[in-house]
């Protein structure tokens, strides 16, 4: 059962299992992700001088962008996991970014003074924590007056794709049971405005963004990470032994995936949810 924000605040803790793991058809996805087409609600408040907190930062190509944009101030990428970070180190160095380091840190009890950072950003993070509304009062305490929390979570419920597949309607339901059976909520992007405003937010801004596969290429990469993360990943594994699939239903399901990647007509678009909220000052 999670625990209530009271007893996290004395000792806090994340209550979910990250539900892919860091699987080379992750890290293929994550890898993929850049501050313009993952992070665009949040790039106009950005200015020169502003030090950033980059929450869940995974293999750090964000990470590494939000730093660019910042040339005289500071980013610090954190995970929760500490082997990913080295990934995240190297996307760094291989930039010749100077204004970037890297730490592990738990979004529920962040290792950094009150009112540090200008800003603190999570992407697809909070479908993965225990305590969503507990994150965010973290993030909001790290955050200066006047500073952003700029939060960006998909939407599983809300994905949607051409032509219909009985293999991929039994891939999304799929996913969502073995992600809150892992105490997460897949269904975040929807949320996150009720989220903040239960974390004591106010000024909050909520939009949304989508990411789009049509192309033969789009359609080529987005099926097959799809396709070899339900076979080969931490999912797979925890699909398996929950006991929410066996392993010929994830080979069906993996093998949807491909057969609509080869679809001329196929289109696939993925919802989220985004949140940009002012710290009082």
């Amino acid at each position: 059962m999670p625990t209530s924000p009271e007893t996290q605040q004395e000792k806090p803790r994340e209550t979910a299992v990250y539900t892919h793991g860091h699987h080379e058809s992750v890290l293929r996805s994550h890898t993929w992700r850049t501050a313009a087409n993952s992070a665009a609600y949040l790039l106009g408040s950005l200015k020169p001088h502003m030090r950033i907190l980059d929450i869940g930062c995974g293999p750090g190509t964000i990470t590494a962008d939000l730093a660019a944009l910042v040339p005289d101030g500071h980013v610090t990428g954190v995970d929760h996991a500490p082997g990913v970070l080295d990934r995240a180190r190297e996307t760094a160095a291989a930039r010749g970014l100077g204004n970037v380091d890297f730490a592990v840190a738990d979004v529920h009890a962040l290792d950094f003074p009150d009112d540090t950072f200008c800003v603190v950003h999570a992407h697809q993070v909070l479908q993965h924590v225990g305590d969503p509304v507990r994150a965010l009062r973290e993030m909001v305490r790290v955050t200066r007056p006047g500073g952003f929390v700029a939060v960006r979570d998909s939407d599983y419920a809300a994905m949607t794709w051409y032509p219909g597949s009985a293999g991929l309607d039994d891939w999304l339901d799929l996913y969502r049971r073995v992600a809150r059976a892992n105490g997460g909520e897949p269904d975040a992007g929807r949320r996150l405005k009720s989220w903040a405003l239960r974390a004591g937010l106010t000024d909050i801004t909520a939009t949304s963004g989508t990411w789009t596969y049509s192309t033969a290429e789009e359609r080529e990469w987005w099926s097959g990470l799809w396709a070899d993360r339900t076979l080969a990943s931490a999912y797979a594994e925890r699909a398996v032994e929950g006991g929410h699939a066996t392993v010929e239903q994830l080979r069906a399901v993996s093998d949807a995936w491909r057969k609509w990647g080869r679809q001329d007509d196929g289109w696939f678009c993925v919802l989220h949810g985004e949140i940009l909220c002012r710290k009082n000052a």
